[in-house]
Order: C-alpha cells, then structure tokens, then sequence
C-alpha cells in the first residue's frame, strides 16, 4: 500500500453502550492507534438509511444523534466535536460522477460511538453518507468500487453495522454462549473475506443468513467497504468477540 493510500474498514457498532463500555471500548482504542491518520473519513451507517445517496452535516459535529431509547443518562450527554469535511463532498461527486444533495443530518450512534474510541480527540475530519435502500446488494458493492479512488487521497472509507444482527433475539434470549447459528454465519463471513470477497454477494444464501439478519441494513454497509478493497489488501480482523451470545462485534480492515 502507498503511503498515502488509506486502509478500508468495516466497523461491528454493537450497542451504544459501547461507547462508555471500557473494556469492549480498549479494542478500538487499540485499533485506532494502529491506523493512520485520514486526511478525512468518509462514513456509511446502517442507522442512516434514504431513497437516494445523501450527505450529512458538512460542518464541526456540534449536533448529535441519540437515536436509541433507555439507556444511561450518560450517554445522550456525550459529545463527539470532530470538524466536518465539506470539501469532500465535491471529491466523492467527482469520483462518482454524479451528484447528491447535503443535509444537516447529525452523526448518528452508528458514527459517533465507535469513533469517540478510534479518535477520542475527535481530530478527523468526518462526512457521512446515507444507505440507499433503493440499491441492490451488487450496487452497494458497485458503489465501493467507485469510491476506492478515494484512498489514494488520504481519504478513510467506513461502513458501520454488524456482521450479526438479530437484535430481538439477543435482548428476549439472554443467550450465555454463543449459538451455532450465530458462530456459523460469523465464520462464514470471515473464511469468505479472507478468500473471495465478492462472494459476500451471496451472503442471503449463506448458513443461517436470514437469522442473523431479520433485516439486512447492518450487513449492507460490509459490502461498500468490500467493494472499495482491491485484490493486493490484507485483511484483518482487528476487533473480534460477541456481545451479549448473539451480536458478533467482528470488525474488518482493508489494508
């Protein structure tokens, strides 16, 4: 990799309460002192998701959001002040040929949680993108694709979500170890990552996708992340493990 070609990551967010759980929070601490610094990250989030591709605040992230319900007081008190990246906005418009509308959307926890580990002084400059529901899973992919320019210019490609996902299941079953349909889709992912990374496409046929997914929004931002590596990366898991038996905090970097 250049020296300034940035590495592409995929971020497991878990709850929000990792962003006040020190324990789980030291592995992305640890992660973030790894990685170099971005001129800019460029962020999609499973929590974001539109018709059509959209950018969020432009400017310093004085405004966040809190979309979550019942949990410490502490954590709606949180602040995450990273400057914004307008200039990227017409970087990203040029790569994709194409143009998008800007919103005054605030980061969402998708956005803010993990980052307040990876750059707790908040000195990177962050733009997020909306998900398009509209797109398939081979344009999402596509859409990665388009934005891996991006790295040759100091600029971080982030999808955040999960690579497991049935929230419902995770709260109602308060499973003590992990189940086999869990560990299994898991590692079907990491064996598929490691290999042929555009098998991810099949990821809804894949060992007991639909349980680990009843809805696929936090899996979909693995695949613009996928996307935007290239064949000579190395890929890593940097952060691994599972929350509460179900919820795989299993990260990816691109490098």
């Amino acid at each position: 990799m250049s020296d300034n070609k940035m590495p592409v990551i995929f971020i497991s967010h878990g709850s929000p309460m990792l962003a006040i759980d020190s324990n789980a929070g030291a592995d992305f601490r640890r992660w973030g002192d790894s990685l170099p610094k971005p001129k800019a990250a460029l962020v999609f989030s499973a929590h974001w998701q539109s018709e059509s591709l959209a950018f969020g605040e432009t400017s310093r992230h004085d405004s966040l959001i809190y979309d979550f319900s019942g949990f410490p007081a502490q954590l709606y008190q949180l602040q995450y002040p990273a400057p914004g990246a307008p200039w990227l906005v017409e970087t990203v418009q040029q790569v994709l040929n194409s143009t998008a509308p800007t919103t005054n959307r605030g980061l969402d926890h998708g956005v803010w949680v993990p980052l307040l580990h990876l750059w707790p002084q908040a000195d990177v400059p962050v733009l997020q993108m909306s998900m398009p529901y509209t797109l398939s899973t081979q344009e999402l992919y596509n859409l990665g694709q388009r934005l891996a320019p991006l790295r040759e210019k100091g600029v971080m490609i982030i999808g955040s979500g999960g690579v497991t996902h049935n929230l419902r299941e995770a709260i109602s079953a308060r499973h003590t170890e992990t189940p086999p349909w869990v560990s299994r889709f898991d590692e079907w992912v990491t064996q598929t990552i490691s290999g042929d990374r555009a098998q991810l496409l099949t990821w809804e046929t894949a060992p007991d996708s639909a349980k680990n997914h009843p809805t696929p929004e936090h899996f979909r931002p693995l695949l613009i992340a996928a996307g935007a590596a290239d064949d000579s990366d190395f890929v890593d898991f940097p952060v691994t493990g599972f929350e509460l038996g179900i919820i795989s905090r299993r990260s990816v970097q691109y490098a």
